[in-house]
């Protein structure tokens, strides 16, 4: 499986979306893309809808239908309360959801 990690670099949670992901990948099968996203267009074209996004075979992991596109920050509904990243276990969950679909 191919997961795609896309982000800005001015937002600071990607690096923890990032640390997750790696964390993660060593007990899964999994590689980690890193696209940084850098213009509006780009944004577009990749339906992204802040820093960070995961994406899995370019379907957005935790898109909800109203979030708009473009370069900002993402806010995640943890167990904790609002992050700037999913949780470990959260990314476990959704890798694990993509790959029965």
């Amino acid at each position: 499986m191919e997961v795609t990690l896309l982000y800005f670099d001015d937002c600071p949670s990607w690096q923890t979306a990032d640390q997750n992901l790696r964390a993660i990948a060593t007990d899964d099968d999994f590689t980690i893309n890193r696209v940084e996203v850098t213009t509006p267009d780009a944004a577009e074209a990749l339906r992204f809808r802040g820093s960070p996004s995961i994406q899995v075979d370019g379907t957005d992991l935790f898109a909800e239908p109203d979030e708009p596109v473009g370069l900002s920050c993402r806010i995640y509904q943890t167990p904790d309360g609002p992050a700037g990243s999913p949780t470990a276990d959260q990314l476990r969950a959704a890798l694990a959801a993509a790959r029965g679909a």
